[in-house]
């Protein structure tokens, strides 16, 4: 199984030209059927809290996704902020979108909301948080993966990932707006996340500046060893990465952590 994370230079509040930039990234990328292509949080806009001006009210980027998974016969994990008219704030959402296919059409996988609105980024009064994990499977040429999505500031809380974990996810696909001051932690808190669940760690995140941060890129993929597979630098990229979920499963027999977890009696504590 191949997973291409989408490392964008993304151009603020302009959906048009984002469009555009992934669909010519991929282009020169070697996408089969099958594959999963995973897009950072709010790829389409960057992170704005103008949700009125940016967010996906009409559907023009859900309907692209959709365009694009049938076109490549793949899953498509996209970022995009959604906002319903009858409420005051956004939602900032992971969309799932793949086989099965009906002609040119793909199937909604899973809509993931962002939990965990960043307060320290005033993400909060603008966006709020969702209210439940999910999973969905990801069909691979010659095998499956249960993925739990997730979004940026997600990846510091690690009940989100044990959630997904009981729901059996195998891998957690997570895009990011995650500026260059705190890079250490991206990196640090990834491989954590796959060391604790024995799981895959596809963690997009965007590059370039916006009007208020800079962003470096650095997007990685970790097996559920806590072994880097793939990492980007700071340009903007596709990173391509085969994944071997049987040798996944192996681990988890072998060393079986996961297996020895103990909800009700951490919980009770």
């Amino acid at each position: 199984m191949r997973v291409h994370l989408v490392q964008l230079d993304i151009r603020w509040e302009d959906a048009e030209a984002n469009l555009a930039r992934v669909d010519r990234l991929l282009t020169a990328a070697d996408v089969m059927p099958g594959d999963l292509i995973v897009l950072p949080e709010l790829f389409h806009c960057g992170f704005s809290l103008r949700v009125d001006a940016i967010a996906d009210g009409r559907g023009a980027v859900l309907r692209w996704a959709a365009a694009l998974a049938a076109d490549l016969r793949c899953t498509v994990q996209a970022g995009r902020a959604v906002k319903d008219c009858d409420c005051a704030k956004a939602t900032n959402h992971m969309t799932v979108l793949g086989p099965p296919f009906t002609g040119d059409e793909a199937t909604l996988l899973a809509d993931y909301a962002k939990i965990h609105p960043f307060s320290y980024g005033r993400e909060g009064e603008a966006y709020q948080g969702g209210h439940a994990v999910v999973t969905y499977e990801w069909a691979g040429a010659d095998d499956r993966l249960r993925v739990c999505p997730a979004v940026c500031y997600d990846l510091r809380f690690p009940e989100l990932f044990r959630a997904g974990l009981a729901q059996g996810a195998e891998a957690y696909a997570l895009g990011a707006n995650w500026p260059d001051a705190r890079m250490g932690h991206w990196r640090a808190l990834a491989i954590a996340r796959a060391i604790e669940n024995q799981a895959f760690v596809l963690a997009v995140n965007r590059t370039g500046p916006d009007p208020h941060l800079n962003y470096v890129g650095g997007s990685l993929v970790v097996d559920p060893t806590g072994a880097v597979l793939g990492e980007a630098g700071a340009d903007e990229t596709v990173l391509t990465v085969d994944l071997d979920p049987a040798a996944a499963r192996r681990w988890r027999a072998e060393f079986p952590a996961v297996a020895d977890r103990r909800f009700d009696t951490v919980l009770r504590g």
